[in-house]
């Protein structure tokens, strides 16, 4: 199944490219799944009709499923309360019903993931299963504002790293040593349950990672053009490219019509929507939909706004290593990171990882394994792609006999 994130930023218009990308698709007869997780239904705004927990079928060929996340919430609370009532047994912990539970903030973005694993692990169900994924070919995902969509793309990888730097895999020589350590320490070690649960916790990060970072998954990025929207779009497609997400496209949203009378108030953002507009189709591939004069309500608006159908996406971005051994001693990582500035970029060497900061995004990323046997020589940025050189280290190297 083929993977569409549409963000941008805030007031862009963004679920109701969503919506009307979705709703070209299905009517080009491929089998789509709309996701999003917006507390209020502005997906349901968009279609006129409302959309809940329950995947409805809006038209022949498209599904819309919006997950709650107060339920999503309840249902995660209650199965660690399940899971850890002997300890709290102990600790004398009162349960908590699932009535008295409020959603905590970031429940809609959590609820996404789940969302997005699920419809992933669905999709070899034959038709008629209970899967949200199984009759599906094309995954459109309403994400929140870039700001907001970029740290939830962000979290599965990260929270994966931090379990293991914190209950590490290898945790058989742990389950022999807890008694010795645990009084050596005075401080109670950590059960084989808790490393259950974190094994169960690492699977399920890796099913939503997985969708992530497959090569059919790529980003539109959905903004109304100008000066501020500019920058907006900039800063997000250089988070995506820190993440391997190719920009498939940037679809300019409510444009404005170019034959507006010089003398006319729209004869100001008329010109500032073209240079914006002139400015992104030099990098990127721009979508322009209308201004309809009035919010898209209904298939019919949607089907006016004429948004792309996905295709086949971009190529996938890859992070090569060239080997320049025998001209400069070095091997070559080559990142692409399209729209960075040498003021932006930030590197650290952190053992067989690498810290990179890029604007206000960051990401640590795991050295290929030629690379972790070399240490850093230096970087440059040319035309938006960060080489950074590496020499290999005498003492882990391999030697040629």
């Amino acid at each position: 199944m083929r993977t569409l994130l549409i963000t941008g930023p805030g007031g862009g218009g963004r679920t109701t490219v969503a919506a009307a990308t979705a709703l070209a698709a299905a009517r080009a007869g491929t089998r789509t799944l709309l996701l999003g997780a917006d507390r209020e239904d502005s997906l349901g705004a968009a279609f006129g009709t409302p959309t809940g927990p329950a995947p409805a079928l809006v038209e022949e060929n498209l599904t819309v499923w919006r997950p709650d996340p107060a339920q999503g919430f309840r249902d995660a609370l209650a199965a660690l309360q399940d899971r850890a009532a002997s300890a709290l047994g102990l600790l004398g912990a009162a349960r908590l019903d699932p009535e008295e539970l409020t959603p905590l903030p970031g429940a809609e973005e959590l609820a996404l993931l789940r969302a997005l694993r699920e419809a992933a692990l669905a999709v070899g169900e034959p038709p008629g299963s209970s899967g949200h994924g199984g009759r599906h070919d094309l995954l459109v995902v309403d994400l929140p504002p870039a700001p907001r969509a970029l740290a939830l793309l962000a979290l599965p990888e990260e929270l994966r790293r931090y379990l293991r730097r914190l209950l590490p895999p290898g945790r058989q020589a742990a389950r022999a040593l807890r008694p010795v350590l645990g009084r050596l320490a005075g401080v109670p070690m950590p059960t084989e349950a808790l490393y259950e649960n974190a094994a169960r916790w690492d699977l399920e990060l890796a099913a939503t990672e997985a969708v992530l970072t497959d090569r059919r998954t790529s980003a539109l990025l959905v903004a109304e053009p100008g000066p501020a929207a500019a920058d907006a779009v900039r800063t997000a497609a250089l988070g995506l490219a820190l993440r391997r997400l190719p920009v498939e496209r940037v679809v300019a949203n409510r444009v404005l019509p170019e034959d507006a009378p010089a003398d006319s108030w729209l004869a100001g953002p008329v010109a500032q929507q073209r240079k914006t507009l002139d400015d992104w189709r030099g990098s990127y591939d721009v979508r322009a939909l209308p201004h309809l004069g009035r919010d898209p309500r209904g298939t019919d608006d949607l089907a006016d706004l004429a948004a792309p159908t996905a295709g086949p996406g971009p190529a996938p971005v890859e992070w090569p290593v060239t080997d320049r051994l025998a001209e400069d001693g070095v091997l070559l990582w080559r990142l692409p990171l399209p729209g960075a500035t040498r003021d932006d970029l930030d590197l650290v060497r952190r053992g067989d990882e690498l810290a990179v900061a890029a604007g206000p995004h960051r990401r640590i990323v795991s050295l290929p394994s030629a690379l972790r046997r070399c240490t850093v020589q230096g970087a440059a940025l040319r035309d938006g792609v960060l080489s950074v050189r590496f020499a290999p280290d005498p003492k882990l190297w391999p030697r040629a006999r």
